[in-house]
């Protein structure tokens, strides 16, 4: 696409109080987005359903100049653009009504792969909840080694999620609540970078957007439309999981909830979606399987293991402390190896993708078993 073209479609939705099915209908009116923005205020009046107000805001161009430093940045850093009238917009958010006008993506996800599945759930998850995700994500990937994850980068689930993926082989997406000039949360900077690799960051702010509540509710229906089936891991009776599992239930996509005891408050939100009909239940990756009718390859590609002979030195050190002591906390492990926490986390972040060892509560880890 041209330079002028980009602004215009980045400028669409730029513009205050005109939301995504709402520019829609602007373009659908007017043909393109080079003709609405070339549009008299008073024709734009005439278009039902916008008022005066909108069309003072579109006739104006004071967005132009903001989507221009946009496209700026876009073309500097290599970031795809999606507009929802080019072939390559992805099919399943094509099926969505509200789904954005215009997104970003940074990295080599293909959003429109065979298979995408959603996996979210609490930021307070338990380490069941972890191991359960990582369980279900690496027999996935052992059966569809062409499968797609999508998360939102959250603590909790989302990050399990992400990490599951990227230590199986699979490609891995993280759908944000703000810019792409920021990583939220800052201490999972490592993991997104690692996914750049395969998959990448998918946003539909521009690229200063700083991360607000509202902005994660909204980028909510993203993950529920961009995926098969939204998977909740983990939730309590109230949060973003759940308004997660009611968009993509909005979508008719499915969505599917992992059970928990009784009393459990990290379980509440799944028992109820299950209990009310609104979830599925699932127990293990076959019962994902079983729903989505998805068919494992004749051949499914083995998920590599890892090779402790080929470990770091830091690594050897830190595997062997956590195999003597059982358990140990990142500030032990610090003293022990004599490395600041800031360059400890960086290795830890490795072996634990590599599948050596396992984070529980309290900066504390262990070897996998």
């Amino acid at each position: 696409m041209s330079a002028t073209q980009l602004v215009h479609k980045l400028a669409l939705g730029m513009i205050p109080g005109v939301g995504d099915i709402t520019a829609r209908r602007l373009v659908s009116y007017t043909g393109s987005p080079e003709a609405l923005f070339s549009e008299s205020y008073r024709n734009l009046t005439k278009i039902p359903g916008i008022g005066e107000t909108l069309a003072r805001a579109v006739a104006g161009h004071e967005y132009l100049e903001a989507a221009a430093r946009e496209a700026e940045f876009v073309v500097k850093h290599g970031i795809r653009v999606f507009f929802y009238q080019d072939d390559d917009y992805p099919v399943r958010l094509r099926q969505c009504e509200d789904s954005p006008v215009t997104f970003y993506l940074r990295g080599n996800a293909d959003l429109s792969a065979p298979m995408i599945l959603s996996i979210v759930g609490t930021r307070h998850a338990t380490q069941h909840g972890r191991e359960l995700c990582q369980k279900i994500v690496a027999e996935l990937a052992h059966n569809f080694p062409q499968l797609l994850i999508v998360s939102g980068l959250a603590y909790g689930i989302d990050i399990a999620a992400h990490k599951a993926a990227i230590a199986a082989g699979l490609p891995t997406v993280a759908v944000l609540g703000h810019g792409l000039k920021t990583i939220y949360p800052s201490v999972h900077a490592g993991v997104a970078k690692t996914m750049l690799q395969n998959g990448g960051h998918v946003t539909d702010f521009s690229s200063t957007t700083l991360p607000e509540r509202n902005n994660f509710i909204r980028r909510n229906r993203i993950i529920a439309g961009i995926s098969d089936a939204t998977l909740i891991i983990e939730s309590g009776i109230r949060g973003g999981a759940l308004i997660t599992a009611d968009i993509a239930a909005s979508y008719n996509r499915d969505v599917m909830a992992v059970p928990g005891r009784p009393g459990d408050e990290w379980s509440a939100g799944c028992n109820a979606l299950i209990r009310c009909n609104k979830a599925a239940l699932v127990e293990k990756s076959g019962d994902i399987e079983y729903l989505l009718g998805w068919k494992p390859a004749a051949l499914a590609v083995p998920v590599q293991t890892v090779l402790f002979t080929a470990m770091t030195d830091n690594e050897r050190k830190i595997y062997d402390a956590l195999k003597s002591e059982g358990e140990l906390t990142m500030d032990v492990l610090a003293r022990i190896l004599e490395l600041p926490v800031y360059k400890l986390s960086t290795v830890l972040l490795q072996m634990e993708l590599a599948g050596m060892i396992t984070p529980c509560p309290g900066s504390v880890y262990r070897i996998r078993g």
